[in-house]
């Protein structure tokens, strides 16, 4: 079975030396970034159709002899060729049998997928032949961002202030060309400048889809119950991944029980916002005063808890993770209105 992962699918994006290549996952941009790599890397000429067919799975579902005949076709100049396929609804692994069997010797095969089940058939097909390969996409982790920062910095010339840097992290992720596009963003704006700061990450990617998901986990621990279902209707109708908006909402727990510490000790509720660390923006400042008030710290590392078994279940089960996510949200936003009423009768 051939199905890479982690650093094994950078090397493989380097030096790709298997003729067919399922580019899958729940990240659609990172599933498209490594699909159009593969393509540029096995012909001399993307825009020449004689060297690249782009197909469509739900047609060769009917038609599966089609993709053989692509595949074995020899460029009317000459050179390299590639099968670019768009998977859709419909099974089309039947049409690769033929091609698993007697693979071309001067074509790729690159398949592009949405987030496939272990038992799907592409994947059981890929993962299974000798000269096949299934490259899952999932979206960044904070490692994979923070590199995708720095080399983006560097490609326009640019050095990145470690406030900005953490700063723009935790706003990114999900979608990696989305994630692309807003680093990129973000140098355009410092252009003429040698360093980006804070200011200027607040200035570009601070926008309403961002401040969407901020929102949403401020509603939650602040127990604004109404407002946190329409957030979250927001959030995912911006195309925000549910695993996202946890992870948002993890981070912003283990700020809030840090600062939540700090007051312990004996800080005021402002200065202890005022510390969060990758800073707070100011029109957060009143929900998250207002949580560090409702909340105790242990009821904080509890709620770290629940949200952090959330992720591990809605990773788990990823066609029932928008629910499990609304689920665990309006369970500690109900918490914390109760806890607020308490406090405040």
């Amino acid at each position: 079975m051939v199905a890479l992962k982690g650093s094994d699918i950078e090397r493989f994006l380097a030096r790709p030396n298997r003729p067919i290549v399922l580019v899958f996952g729940p990240d659609a941009g990172l599933v498209r970034e490594r699909a159009e790599a593969l393509v540029r890397m096995s012909v001399d000429d993307p825009k020449d159709p004689f060297q690249l067919a782009r197909l469509d799975g739900d047609e060769l579902a009917g038609e599966p002899t089609r993709l053989v005949e692509e595949a074995n076709t020899i460029p009317l100049f000459g050179g390299r060729r590639a099968v670019w396929v768009k998977a859709g609804a419909r099974n089309f692994a039947p049409a690769l049998d033929a091609l698993i069997a007697d693979p071309p010797s001067d074509c790729r095969i690159v398949i592009e997928a949405g987030d496939l089940r272990r038992n799907a058939p592409l994947r059981v097909v890929c993962e299974r032949a000798k000269n096949a390969v299934a490259l899952p996409c999932y979206p960044d982790a904070e490692k994979d961002l923070l590199r995708l920062i720095d080399d983006e910095m560097r490609d326009a010339g640019l050095a990145i202030s470690p406030e900005a840097r953490a700063a723009l992290v935790p706003l990114l992720g999900g979608d990696r060309l989305a994630s692309r596009h807003e680093i990129r963003k973000v140098a355009l704006f410092a252009r003429g400048k040698t360093r980006v700061d804070v200011e200027d990450v607040v200035a570009v990617v601070a926008d309403a889809s961002t401040l969407a998901v901020d929102g949403l986990v401020d509603a939650a621990f602040a127990g604004r119950t109404g407002e946190l279902e329409i957030q979250f209707g927001k959030a995912r109708t911006a195309g925000t991944a549910p695993g996202t908006i946890l992870g948002a909402a993890l981070r912003h727990v283990a700020q809030l029980h840090r600062a939540r510490l700090s007051i312990d000790e004996g800080t005021s509720v402002g200065e202890a916002a005022a510390g969060i660390q990758p800073f707070v923006h100011f029109s957060r400042k009143p929900a998250v005063e207002s949580a560090l008030r409702i909340w105790t710290s242990a009821r904080l590392q509890r709620a770290m808890a629940q949200l952090a078994e959330a992720a591990l279940e809605a990773r788990q089960q990823s066609a029932m993770a928008e629910l499990i996510a609304q689920r665990v949200l309006l369970t500690l936003a109900v918490d914390a209105r109760r806890k607020e009423s308490g406090r405040s009768s």
